[in-house]
């Protein structure tokens, strides 16, 4: 109370002065319409920028959650692409009104480590068992492939990208159909190698590289990058440079590919294997 009474003292005369000037402007803008009028806009003006602010930043919080949403839809319309299913033939009895059985599932996940500087990079995503990942499953992202898992606990897993030399994708030519192998050279981060393409295929600057099918990993058809150059090899093959369509240094969520038929692929491999 004393400190109150000091304060008022000290500046009665500032306090005075507002007082007065608020009691002045009070009048004039309750009895003259045109200062009443500028003072309501002014007013209506910064509180229209301030609820704007306001708006915006809300609708910045909610990135996330509509970003998390449109992962989950984008998932889900994958899962209804043509290349998740496969064709039974008409003379099959199946056990459900349809031509189409279902092949491939995508699970959704998002990155929670990364690298790109090394020769041997990984990627940990946040699922695992428990929702459905196992080792040697393909990974894949919006633009393109990822890589294939290589390790799963219950809540995470980790993934060897196209970025890692130790990995090699069956990959083919989308426009003429000539398949090789695609490595990472472990140089640049934004190109790889496809080799083993035969010198009589017809190539191109520009052409698609996309994923060949010959694997239980991938489906046929999924976009690796395009070819920004190439040169003969040997004398009998080609070795060509791909621009990947995925940049793994911008990496945020990716897809694991469940494909329900790979132990019976990967049995009737192994039989002729080894026999």
């Amino acid at each position: 109370m004393h400190n109150l009474i000091r304060f008022i003292l000290k500046h009665h005369f500032i306090l005075l002065f507002v007082i007065i000037q608020t009691f002045s402007l009070t009048l004039m803008f309750q009895h003259n319409n045109f200062h009443k009028s500028v003072a309501v806009n002014a007013v209506r003006s910064v509180k229209g920028a301030v609820n704007k602010r306001i708006f915006n930043f809300k609708e910045y919080m909610k990135l996330r959650e509509i970003n998390e949403k449109l992962i989950y839809e984008n998932s889900k319309l994958r899962n209804q692409l043509m290349n998740s299913f496969f064709q039974v033939k008409a003379d099959t009895v199946i056990e459900f009104d349809s031509v189409y059985k279902k092949q491939y599932r995508y699970i959704s996940a998002k990155i929670a480590d990364n690298s790109t500087n090394k020769q041997h990079n990984f990627i940990t995503i946040d699922k695992g068992k428990i929702h459905g990942v196992e080792t040697e499953m393909g990974v894949v992202s919006t633009d393109g492939i990822v890589g294939i898992v290589t390790g799963v606990s219950d809540h995470f897993s980790t993934v060897m990208p196209i970025l890692n030399i130790n990995l090699r994708i069956s990959a083919k030519i989308e426009e003429s159909g000539f398949f090789g192998s695609l490595f990472w050279n472990g140089r640049d981060p934004g190109k790889a190698s496809l080799i083993d393409i035969p010198h009589h295929a017809e190539l191109n600057e520009g052409d698609n590289i996309v994923t060949s099918g010959y694997s239980a990993i991938f489906p046929e058809g999924i976009r690796i990058g395009t070819i920004t150059g190439y040169e003969i090899e040997g004398g009998n093959f080609y070795n060509a440079t791909v621009e990947l369509s995925t940049d793994f240094q911008n990496l945020s969520h990716v897809y694991v590919i469940v494909n329900y038929l790979r132990e019976e692929q990967s049995e009737l491999e192994n039989i002729n294997l080894n026999d």
